[in-house]
């Protein structure tokens, strides 16, 4: 045993002892993915190893082909998991193995319920890697050497998976990483070599680099040193024919390169030869994870060139609205020591980026054409991210647009499940208009005043509910020739879908209270810029339209809670000439009775629409002033 110095106990950052609790108990059921998550480590470690040897040979050290070994003692009760990758010095162990560095970290963790069924399902969007190892084990010691580090700088982790661990600097004469897993009672079924490679058979048959166990041995004597056999298939998944490999590797695969729990809803696997030659495998997530709504935060592909590991999270290949795809891309045409500033330069990584987008595109609308109930599970989870789509990239508008998902006024869509070929081919005859409203709930805006006319004439309206929609409705002006229009803003013309004898009616009754209009003029004031016959509204008495120009309520809520200034604007008050109440207010002779009321249908209608009332206490006063009147 090598003499240990510089020891020190450490306390775990808080997330991590959360996280440890978390997983011990949650995860139990499905206690063998601990070694699917600590060989991808391994693997991952020897990725960096051949990527920081492009510029430094010398840390390869003589050139040992990089591999991971697995070992077990069935009287020790241990396993022992090996890799000859980069490695880590005290510094990276203590960061690594002692503290979570995602943002958002403690946010996350304040969503767990304490439901242990609940709470495992969360832990799939966050990956646990390292500390899985404590679900089966009650000591772990990490062995580690940085590639270039003397022998003496070796570093030694120790911990119960408690509220500590110790470090101390130890020779280590081979670089890499060994982790050694002290079995709890009742785990020893893990000491065993035909157990090991079942798992590894299941989770890790994809991994590009050899997976050793020591050779079974026939007979009495076992030889000194072990006869190490390859267990997997150790070849890189994504370069072999598609027709060679099965759903479950793709599926398994995946969850290697997304640290994810869960199967994806869909993959493409394509490879491209001519003028670009590149493979990639791209993948739908089932769920999204955690940090999903962070810019910071990392995305993209792992990219190789000739099978070569460059980066992880390489975010040139596919727009930010597109974020939520995980997937490998190796590329023949860039060179082996491609950094990001270069990444972001060439323009071998437009063409590849505009292909793999296409390509994303179409996968999602095979999804939803093949498998509609999964599409469903990927628009509840990634919807708001799509919808980012058409602001971002105006060449595949159209198509990001026939994958959006809506609620609508049709009966049983109260769901986001309306795409708007739908909604098109359920259009009245004569209709070349695509109607929507937005508004803060479904339940807030379904009975919107908004909607009477619509009702009335069994039009189709889209009910646009994300804090998003508005700000996507300015981009998004037109879908298959037909416009879209905000039944809440300006001047509402329904085309052919009102008769001749309809707008000569709106033209008379618009004449006929000219008056009326002057009078809610002077009662409004500085309230209104502007005071009209509604052609609307059947039922409700007045509404508030927004001006063509204007920022809509949702985008004004929007930028007042990001503290930014509000541009000055002010509604339009609509009233139906036939409704009682508005009967009432145009025979009320008395100016301030008149006005009393016109105030009072002005605040129910911002009320109707969403909004906050300017002055409460004045309408309440209004109101109470009314109410005796009634009851005297």
């Amino acid at each position: 045993m090598s003499v240990e110095t510089q020891k020190e106990t450490l306390g775990f950052q808080t997330e991590v002892k959360q996280l440890l609790q978390l997983m011990i108990h949650s995860l139990y059921s499905n206690k063998e993915i601990f070694l699917r998550e600590l060989i991808s480590n391994a693997s991952d470690a020897a990725d960096k190893l051949r990527f920081e040897a492009l510029a430094k040979p010398e840390l390869l050290e003589g050139g040992d082909p990089l591999r991971i070994r697995l070992s077990f003692d069935k009287e020790a009760r241990s396993v022992t998991l090996e890799d000859n990758g980069i490695g880590m010095n005290r510094a990276e162990i203590i960061a690594h193995l002692g503290t979570i560095a995602k943002s958002g970290t403690a946010d996350f963790l304040k969503n767990l319920s304490g439901d242990q069924k609940k709470d495992s399902s969360l832990i799939g969007q966050f990956g646990v890697g390292f500390y899985s190892a404590f679900i089966v084990a009650d000591k772990v010691d990490v062995y580690s050497r940085r590639a270039g580090d003397a022998a003496g700088e070796g570093v030694h982790w120790s911990s119960r998976g408690e509220g500590d661990f110790e470090v101390a600097t130890v020779a280590k004469a081979e670089r890499g990483t060994r982790i050694v897993l002290h079995l709890k009672s009742g785990e020893e079924e893990f000491a065993d070599g035909w157990r090991l490679r079942n798992i590894i058979k299941k989770y890790s048959d994809h991994i590009g680099l050899p997976i050793e166990l020591p050779k079974e041995q026939v007979g009495e004597e076992a030889p000194a040193e072990p006869e190490w056999e390859t267990v997997n298939r150790a070849s890189a998944l994504w370069t072999r024919p598609r027709t060679e490999v099965k759903e479950q590797e793709y599926q398994e695969f995946y969850k290697h390169v997304a640290h994810d729990f869960e199967n994806p809803l869909s993959w493409s696997h394509n490879k491209v030869e001519g003028k670009l030659e590149y493979t990639s495998l791209l993948y739908v997530p089932g769920r999204a994870p955690f940090d999903l709504y962070q810019r910071e935060a990392p995305k993209g592909l792992k990219l190789y060139v000739q099978r070569v590991f460059i980066m992880d999270q390489a975010d040139e290949f596919l727009p930010l609205y597109l974020r939520f795809i995980k997937g490998v891309i190796d590329s023949n045409d860039l060179s082996l020591n491609v950094s990001r500033e270069i990444l972001q330069k060439d323009p071998v990584i437009d063409s590849m980026k505009s292909a793999l987008t296409k390509r994303v595109l179409d996968m999602l609308e095979k999804l939803a054409k093949d498998q509609p109930e999964d599409y469903k599970r990927f628009w509840k989870a990634f919807g708001q991210v799509l919808k980012e789509g058409p602001a971002e990239d105006f060449a595949n508008k159209e198509k990001i647009a026939g994958l959006l998902r809506f609620a609508s006024t049709h009966e049983g869509s109260e769901e986001q499940s309306v795409a708007l070929a739908d909604y098109l081919a359920r259009a009245k005859e004569g209709q070349d208009k695509i109607y929507y409203l937005t508004g803060e709930t479904f339940a807030q805006i379904k009975n919107s005043p908004h909607l009477e006319v619509f009702r009335k004439k069994g039009i189709e309206v889209l009910l646009l509910t994300d804090r998003i929609d508005e700000w996507l409705m300015s981009y998004l002006t037109e879908f298959d020739g037909k416009q879209f229009v905000d039944v809440a803003r300006g001047d509402l013309d329904l085309g052919a879908l009102d008769s001749e004898e309809d707008k000569k009616a709106q033209e008379e009754v618009a004449k006929a209270k000219e008056g009326l209009v002057e009078r809610l003029k002077g009662a409004l004031g500085e309230q209104v810029a502007e005071v009209r016959v509604s052609h609307r509204l059947t039922d409700s008495p007045a509404i508030l339209a927004i001006g063509e120009q204007d920022l809509g309520l949702q985008m004004r809520q929007i930028l007042e809670a990001s503290g930014q200034k509000v541009p000055d604007s002010k509604p339009i008050f609509e009233f139906n000439p036939g409704h009682p109440l508005i009967e009432k207010l145009d025979a009320e002779v008395d100016e301030d009775r008149f006005a009393d009321l016109s105030h009072i249908l002005f605040d129910q209608a911002a009320l109707a629409a969403g909004d906050s009332l300017k002055d409460p206490a004045a309408y309440v006063q209004r109101l109470n002033k009314l109410l005796v009147e009634l009851s005297a």
